[in-house]
């Protein structure tokens, strides 16, 4: 962070594997299981606080791509913000087709993936992307927290799995 080195917890997953199932918090509070949206190609965007300038831009910028993915592409944005905060949030900002997701509670999915930013308790900037039969087919861990992700990439991988 700012040429600072932060240590990351976790499973570290590659490109090619099984993509690990996680539970977290939808905005209602109830539990989402990753693995309940398999059959979909999914997009899972990391990020530390959606009340941050890159999270807002990163989670906005996957909100507009939606439109142009089609039905069988779901968008995640995790972050560890309360799911309180993420609805505000999603409100305020007019995003209505990612999908946020709290994984404040047991960081099932910053442990599961190995973005769980040990120094604070947050998850680093990622993307996977998962294929429909679960598989990861792409991952970009942004060296720096400050600096967006290379979107182009991302959704590259997502048009070659559909």
């Amino acid at each position: 962070m700012r040429g600072n080195p932060l240590t990351l917890l976790g499973n570290e997953v590659k490109p090619g594997e099984k993509a690990p199932d996680f539970v977290a918090l939808g905005n209602d509070l109830s539990p989402v299981r990753f693995s309940s949206l398999r059959g979909k190609v999914c997009i899972l965007s990391s990020v530390p606080s959606l009340d941050t300038p890159v999270c807002d831009l990163q989670t906005r910028r996957f909100n507009e791509e939606a439109a142009n993915l089609g039905p069988n592409v779901q968008i995640l944005t995790i972050s560890m913000d309360l799911p309180f905060a993420q609805k505000r949030w999603c409100g305020a900002a007019g995003v209505t087709k990612v999908q946020t997701l709290s994984d404040h509670r047991e960081a099932s999915f910053g442990i599961a993936y190995g973005v769980l930013i040990q120094e604070l308790r947050l998850l680093a900037r990622a993307v996977f992307v998962v294929d429909a039969k679960g598989t990861i087919r792409y991952i970009q861990i942004v060296n720096e927290l400050t600096q967006e992700p290379d979107y182009k990439a991302a959704l590259d991988a997502v048009r070659k799995c559909l």
